[in-house]
Formats: C-alpha cells, structure tokens, sequence
C-alpha cells in the first residue's frame, strides 16, 4: 500500500520508477511474516543517520534468521543514488527491507541460501512544527523476547501496534501509550516517548520490550551535550499524568509534542521545542 507519491523502487540490483512488485506468492516472508524493514528521513537535503537505520535493518534480519546481504556501506550507496532523481527540498521516506524466500524442510524455519532485498522510496510530507498529538490507554502491551522478535524492526509486530491505535482512535485519541509486561510505560503505538518534569528529562528504560530508537538515542545525545541529563528509569502512568511536558521521539516526524494524555492537558514547552531544533542543528552540521 502506498501512503505517499513519487515512489521509487530498487530491487534486483537496480532502480525502478514506481511501486514495483517484488514479492511472489510462496514466498516465505509473504506467507509467513519474515520480513524485516527500517526506516529513514530525507529532509531538505539532509539524511540524518542513514547509515544506522541502514545498520539496523541488517540487524533486524538476523533476529528473525533471515541472512542479511547487503552492507550498510553498500546500503547507504545505493539510497543516495536513487535520492539524486528526487528535489533538494522534497521529504522522501527510505524504506531499506529483507524478506525470506525459502524456508527448511519444515517450511516454518527461513533458508539462508536466498534472501529478498528492496530499497522503497516515496515522497511523504514531514510533519509541520505545528503538529501534535494525543495519546490515549490501551488494553494492549508489549511483547517480550521470549514472546516476539521485539529486537527486530519486524512487520510482523505491527498487528500488535495497529489494534492499539484502533482502540484509541475510536475514542478520539491520535496514539496509545503503551505498557510493558510489567505494567510500566514502554513506549507509544508507534514511537519513543520522552516526558519533562521541572525541567528535566525522562524516559522508559530500554528493557528489551521495545526499540530503543535511533532517533531517541539522538535526542539524549544532544541533551547531554546541551548539559541537560536525561534519566532513562521505569516510569509509571502516574509520573506521566504529573508530567510538565510529553513529546515522541520517532523516525518519521522526529520530535512529536503531545499535547494531552487522556483526561490531562499539556503545554508545548520549551523543552520540546529545544529537542526539535538541538536536532536539526545536529542533521545541518553532519551534512
């Protein structure tokens, strides 16, 4: 499905105009899930960490035995050649992915002998800076190891995070704060969250029940370097209704202010605005 324009499509080695097909029906990633894919933003130019969003995506094969074959060097290369058909100025989605084709002689375990690779690209509008959401509670938690690849960026963990936004949706809400299995807030439906309480930073613990993302990992590294501590620690619903400040943190939007989490409002405050242009200060200076 095509979410946006202006797509581009590499696969068997070169590039193609258009939403190519690319998988066959005994496939093993189409009819057994083991697909795998990242996520990356150009954005006036810029292309802020490619090259780990491209690293992960070989990571993420490998937890679900899919045999990664491309390089992130290679990787990266190649992303940067079919960009130069797109303008300075467009906002282009790059979407690197692996998906199994064989599997063993119970079918159920991926071959490593073959393996599937594209590279999608399509023009999707970045957020504006005035854009902002709500997050709403959901019946509905994060897997652990022992349950799902959660250390994989795997298409088949979003079943998982669309009935969550369903549930929410329906009552009003832009995206679900979500619990771990312990009952602590894990993340949201669809990306990292940050909270602010008197002036400093926090956010969920990375404790193998979500992504820690490339983009969160960019935001605390700019904090620290701005002299601002983020605390990475278990945090409750609670601390989140007593928060001064929310914002998400993902691939797509980078810096997302939140705006209410059920019942209870918040400002967009300084904190947030900082994040969103400590990044984007960084995006301009590695360019």
């Amino acid at each position: 499905m095509a979410t946006g324009k202006n797509i581009r499509t590499y696969f068997e080695g070169a590039w193609h105009e258009g939403d190519v097909p690319i998988m066959r029906a005994a496939d093993h990633g189409s009819w057994l899930g083991t697909t795998v894919f990242d996520g990356a933003r150009f954005v006036n130019g810029l292309m802020p960490d490619l090259d780990l969003h491209c690293a992960r995506v070989n990571r993420s094969a490998e937890a679900l035995m899919i045999t990664p074959t491309v390089s992130t060097q290679d990787m990266v290369a190649i992303t940067q050649e079919g960009l130069a058909k797109y303008p300075k100025d467009a906002a282009v989605y790059i979407r690197p992915m692996y998906w199994a084709i064989h599997g063993d002689v119970t079918a159920i375990v991926p071959s490593s002998d073959e393996t599937g690779f594209a590279i999608c690209l399509e023009e999707i509008p970045f957020a504006p800076e005035t854009a902002s959401t709500t997050l709403g509670l959901t019946r509905f938690r994060r897997p652990v190891i022992d349950d799902a690849v959660v250390n994989a960026k795997a298409g088949c963990l979003y079943p998982n995070n669309a009935r969550m936004l369903a549930e929410v949706r329906a009552r009003g809400f832009g995206n679900a704060l979500v619990a771990d299995a312990m009952g602590n807030v894990a993340e949201t439906a669809t990306a990292n969250v940050f909270m602010v309480k008197d002036a400093e930073v926090f956010t969920p613990i990375a404790n193998g029940t979500f992504l820690s993302g490339i983009t969160r990992a960019r935001h605390i590294s700019n904090l620290n370097a701005d002299g601002v501590k983020v605390h990475e620690t278990v945090l409750t619903f609670d601390d989140f209704r007593d928060a001064d400040e929310v914002f998400l943190s993902g691939n797509m939007s980078k810096v997302t202010p939140v705006t209410a989490f059920a019942d209870h409002q918040y400002q967009v405050g300084p904190v947030t605005r900082r994040v969103r242009d400590m990044y984007w200060d960084w995006a301009a200076s590695t360019a």
